[in-house]
């Protein structure tokens, strides 16, 4: 062993030069801070992809308003005498709902396959569950660090939004803060399901195809869902993104809705996110045992 070995041991800093916890004081932190530090795991591993993050944030905004906002919105303001949808521009009313489904997409990214990849692929959660870590902190850990690029994803989303000139209110801030509630109350629904599978078998795809993709259709996202046959609205009433998409009008251009309809939205949203969320961690315990 090298003097340097002897010194590093005798005097308890690391090879860095930092200074260890005794086992007791590291256990006692992880027990209090476990979510945290795993939080602060999952985004490290985030950086592996980090300028997809990015890329993603500017450019998908960028695209949708363009393409949704402008070459469509053109279109449907002329054929509506520039009255767009509701007294306001299609922009201003489409905008919503483009960033409540930008979250939406983050949380079927985030909830999906790398949840999965923790139980059974690369077996992320089974190392720190062996510490003093527990099942709930790893889970929490997860949820806090997807709830970070949320905030991040939809923050963008909300500034592309105002260069656009798509949210005419002081308020419309919120309409960001309703996306992501929104990306959590699909994503940890999601969460939960994804941590009850043993077997990969194309599950997610599914979710993609059968979920996703009729959840934008029929969610009052484009159009608005009263115009739609009652034999398929109903999707939308049960839809967190229809909730998330009006709510966000509300605030982006003050859009003329009950309070009572309002309240339900938030009522919705937040019952479901907790419902997923419970779920969510019975499955993490189960599985992992602690």
């Amino acid at each position: 062993m090298s003097s340097r070995d002897t010194g590093t041991r005798n005097t308890g800093l690391s090879p860095s030069g930092l200074k260890a916890h005794p086992p007791p004081e590291a256990a006692r932190r992880a027990r209090r801070f476990g979510s945290f530090y795993f939080a602060e795991h999952v985004l490290r591993s985030m950086r592996g992809y980090g300028w997809t993050i990015v890329a993603s944030s500017v450019g998908t905004p960028v695209v949708y308003l363009f393409a949704m906002g402008i070459g469509l919105a053109s279109l449907v303001d002329a054929r509506a005498g520039n009255q767009g949808i509701g007294d306001v521009s299609y922009l201003t009313f489409v905008a919503p709902a483009l960033l409540v489904t930008a979250a939406i997409m983050v949380a079927n990214e985030e909830f999906s396959y790398p949840v999965m990849a923790g139980f059974k692929w690369r077996r992320i959660y089974h190392g720190p569950n062996a510490s003093p870590l527990s099942s709930s902190q790893i889970a929490t850990g997860h949820l806090m660090a997807v709830a970070v690029r949320l905030i991040f994803t939809c923050g963008i989303y909300f500034l592309i939004m105002m260069l656009f000139g798509a949210v005419p209110e002081a308020t419309g801030w919120l309409a960001a803060v309703v996306a992501v509630v929104c990306g959590l109350s699909f994503g940890l629904p999601l969460m939960a399901y994804a941590a009850g599978i043993e077997e990969e078998k194309g599950q997610f795809p599914m979710v993609m195809r059968f979920v996703v993709t009729p959840l934008f259709l029929f969610s009052g996202t484009v159009f608005p869902l009263d115009s739609l046959p009652m034999v398929v609205r109903w999707i939308g009433w049960l839809s967190p993104l229809w909730h998330g998409t009006e709510l966000g009008r509300v605030f982006s251009y003050d859009y003329a809705e009950p309070v009572w309809l309002s309240v339900v939205h938030v009522v919705y949203l937040v019952a479901l996110a907790l419902a997923g969320w419970a779920i969510a961690k019975r499955r993490y315990t189960r599985r992992l045992g602690k």
